[in-house]
């Protein structure tokens, strides 16, 4: 019985430097809280934008993000480190179709807890023009805009070079044919007076000898 309790002495002697630490690193594993306030801010009927915060102190070095259709089983799972950004983008979403969001802080120990749930659901395109007011103009649709008119005015601009070109191209050869005119003129009187008949001079008949 002794020899038990000293064991046992001897062992808690051995460890006891460790407790320190051992109880350090769980405080800090339970130090680091889920994030707060998740949003969703959806951008176009197939991408949204998620956002949160964390609590001050919390050393953060990434996060984790679970996305999942409600009623599916199918998770995404999106993760990022060495960064301190507070937002992410949800990419190639279905329209009309309701997802479950959760967000995870990581950290040198580990992870947070999950974030509270948070439930949205993208719109449909219809929704979508139909929220646009009419004369909201996006600027993608001003760059659409604006190479249309640029490529009608090269269009017209060609055309009239070509139309400039086909003016010339006539004029010019309108003066050459203008010029040669004079003498087309003198050519042909000049053949018509060499294949006329000559003329033979008026006279008596001319008798036979006999």
């Amino acid at each position: 019985m002794c020899t038990f309790r000293i064991t046992i002495g001897f062992i808690l002697l051995y460890i006891a430097p460790f407790i320190p630490l051992c109880i350090l690193s769980l405080s800090s594993l339970d130090s680091l809280s889920a994030p707060l306030n998740v949003t969703i801010k959806p951008l176009e009927g197939n991408s949204a934008i998620v956002t949160w915060d964390i609590l001050e102190g919390d050393p953060v070095i990434g996060f984790a993000i679970t996305q999942q259709k409600k009623d599916v089983r199918m998770l995404r799972f999106i993760q990022e480190v060495n960064t301190t950004t507070r937002s992410c983008a949800l990419w190639d979403l279905e329209e009309d179709t309701e997802y479950i969001v959760h967000v995870q802080s990581i950290s040198m120990s580990g992870t947070s807890p999950l974030s509270e749930p948070v439930l949205f659901r993208t719109p449909k395109e219809s929704e979508k023009l139909a929220s646009k007011s009419p004369d909201e103009v996006t600027m993608e649709e001003v760059g659409q805009a604006a190479q249309l008119r640029a490529g009608e005015l090269i269009i017209i601009v060609v055309v009239l070079v070509m139309w400039a070109g086909v003016i010339a191209l006539f004029c010019r050869q309108y003066d050459i044919i203008k010029d040669n005119e004079p003498n087309n003129n003198k050519d042909k009187a000049k053949n018509s007076s060499e294949c006329s008949t000559p003329e033979h001079p008026t006279g008596g008949l001319l008798r036979s000898k006999v």
